[in-house]
């Protein structure tokens, strides 16, 4: 019996990091996604992402029979007020970062993806009142002189870089304020985001934009299809999350930005120079820091 429940365990171990490097992969290649988009006005792009994301996982809900949790949750405000919130950050981190791909900023927002684990072990400190260990101190001194040598050297700091993480940050810390269903808080959330977006979609056509067919067929289509490349990937993370434990799917995170380093360095040509160099280098000590003393605790 033991060797089974071993075996299931390691299964389950498999399935879960499968599940994780499909979704992080995914979250990477939409770089490439949105930049194909960029010839739409990023704006315009994201009211198109949140209508479809909605009727995307209001399908999935009534396929898996699970639209009673939705009715449920509709019926207790004060989570409705915090989920009212976090779709106003979660449509601010959608809007730069799809203005940043087109904007070929793409190594920028990864800077901002790989400062955001970072963001949250602040905001744990300052709103948890969590208490910062040796190893993250040093880790988040490491990640602030990289970015004042940054800011040094472009004269204004990396803003992109800062409004991601943050904004991703907050979005977290609200989410375990008010803890919902993955699925169903996501709903939510792009309901929220649909009754803005729904008309104001409607003004844009009626005035001769932002309506499908301006753009022709390859357009409408990745616009349409917005709606499961946000939805699907938030699945896989799900299946992961059962499956992982919790600081093992944290080291899975870094493929994300990786990812979009990567992209934006040897598919886009952005510039890498030794500045960003030595930026992304404390960064990432700082995170190997961070994923060593995960790797100890677990221990």
């Amino acid at each position: 019996m033991a060797e089974t429940t071993t075996g299931e365990r390691h299964s389950a171990s498999l399935a879960g990091a499968g599940y994780a490097v499909a979704a992080y992969l995914t979250w990477a290649l939409l770089a490439l996604y949105w930049k194909a988009l960029a010839h739409v006005p990023a704006f315009e792009v994201m009211l198109h992402r949140a209508v479809w994301s909605t009727l995307f996982l209001l399908g999935l809900l009534a396929a898996t029979g699970r639209l009673p949790d939705l009715l449920a949750a509709l019926r207790r405000p004060r989570r409705l007020l915090i989920l009212a919130l976090t779709a106003v950050l979660l449509a601010s981190n959608w809007y730069l970062f799809i203005w940043a791909m087109g904007a070929d900023l793409a190594l920028e927002a990864s800077l901002g993806y790989y400062i955001n684990p970072l963001v949250n072990v602040l905001f744990g400190v300052v709103f948890l009142r969590e208490r910062l260990s040796r190893y993250r101190q040093v880790a988040v001194a490491m990640a602030t002189i990289g970015v004042v040598i940054l800011s040094a050297s472009m004269g204004v700091p990396p803003w992109v870089a800062l409004f991601l993480a943050s904004t991703f940050g907050l979005y977290g810390l609200l989410r375990k304020m008010a803890p919902a269903d993955p699925m169903v808080g996501l709903t939510l959330e792009s309901l929220w985001l649909a009754i803005i977006a729904v008309p104001w979609l409607l003004w844009l056509e009626g005035h001769g934009r932002g309506g499908l067919g301006e753009f022709g067929p390859v357009t409408d289509i990745l616009l349409v299809a917005a709606g499961v490349v946000t939805a699907v990937p938030l699945l896989w993370f799900n299946a992961a999350a059962k499956r992982l434990t919790l600081s093992t799917l944290g080291l899975f995170q870094y493929i994300a930005p990786t990812g979009m380093f990567l992209i934006a360095v040897f598919i886009n040509g952005e510039a890498f120079t030794a500045i960003h160099a030595v930026t992304f280098g404390l960064i990432w000590g700082a995170l190997a820091l961070v994923a060593v003393e995960t790797l100890r605790n677990r221990g």
